[in-house]
This record gives C-alpha cells, structure tokens and sequence, in this order.
C-alpha cells in the first residue's frame, strides 16, 4: 500500500514525513540529485529511497521509532552482531 498526502511547500512535506510514530523507508523524487539528497538527510527513516534506487543489501537497515531498533543486513552488522 502506498500513501500520497498533498503538501503545499518542502517544509510541509519533511514535517509531514516525520510527523509519525514509525519511520521504516521513505522515498524521494527530485531532479536535483544534490537536493534530493538535502532532503533526504532530513527525514528520519531507516532508508531513502531517490529516484527509484532500489534497497543496497551490502548496507546495513534499520528503522527509526516504532518501525524496530538497530541496524540489519549488511557486512558491518554481521560483524557487530557476532561480538
């Protein structure tokens, strides 16, 4: 399921991101890489998707708030997880 809520200006928008209990993956479109990536650095999710990346399973994951604690997948994980 997918959720597209109307915003009226980029503030609006990271505030409504936000503006949850939980914080799994979120996603960002823009024609500006470099903007997309200032936006991105803002919402406070466990993964970003820009423009239509898809998921990099050598990274660790995890999410923010509700969405679980921690940090999966990925070499560095494995590695801290085995300590």
């Amino acid at each position: 399921m997918i959720c597209i809520l109307p915003y009226d200006n980029e503030e609006e928008a990271i505030r409504i991101a936000n503006d949850t209990e939980y914080g799994l993956s979120g996603y960002v479109a823009s024609k500006d890489q470099a903007h997309a990536l200032r936006v991105a650095a803002r919402l406070r999710t466990g993964n970003v998707h820009l423009n239509g990346a898809g998921p990099d399973f050598a990274a660790p994951f995890g999410g923010y708030k509700q969405s679980g604690n921690g940090r999966e997948w990925g070499d560095h994980a494995s590695r801290s997880s085995s300590r």
